[in-house]
């Protein structure tokens, strides 16, 4: 009897262990961009870990005008999700990375076919860009967010601003 009991409480820390362990990883990136190399800068957020039930995550999310024209800069235009490649998140500013569990996971999810599935034209250099997209992400993790108007095109500045006006992220400006 001692023995099996030992082989289920090994086996529930076992399984205690594994739940503890799973977790995903928000972090909020800015694209300096290049006009010369055809990206202008950008904000997004990647998502990496594991969920409860040990379903991989790695994902990133960012939302921009489905196509760069001068119409971008008269008023809303057509909107899409984007999708970074590796390539181009391995050149990113990393600003700061949280820590979330299954329901905000879910949360931020939601949020991003909430800006996806938006009817019409949704995409607004001044009010419904990817800094505002990725500042809607950011409120469901608990970072307070402000967007200051000289900071609407600027995301590796506004970031930084996110980043000052939070302390409990511990995370540092980012030349």
């Amino acid at each position: 009897m001692g023995r099996l009991f030992q082989l289920a409480l090994a086996l529930a820390a076992l399984v205690w262990s594994a739940a503890a362990a799973a977790e995903v990883r928000v972090t909020f990136h800015s694209f300096d961009g290049s006009v010369l190399f055809g990206r202008y800068p950008h904000a997004f957020v990647s998502l990496e870990g594991e969920l409860e039930d040990g379903t991989p995550i790695r994902e990133n999310y960012g939302f921009s005008a489905k196509s760069a024209s001068p119409a971008v800069l008269a008023g809303p235009v057509e909107h899409v999700i984007l999708v970074e490649k590796d390539k181009w998140i391995d050149r990113t500013n990393q600003h700061f990375t949280l820590t979330v569990d299954d329901a905000k996971y879910w949360a931020i999810r939601k949020e991003v076919a909430r800006w996806r599935d938006a009817p019409g034209k949704y995409y607004d250099l001044a009010t419904r860009n990817c800094i505002h997209f990725v500042g809607a992400i950011a409120q469901i993790v608990g970072v307070r967010v402000t967007y200051p108007q000289d900071m609407l095109r600027r995301p590796k500045k506004w970031l930084n601003h996110i980043t000052g006006r939070n302390p409990q992220l511990r995370a540092p400006q980012i030349d």
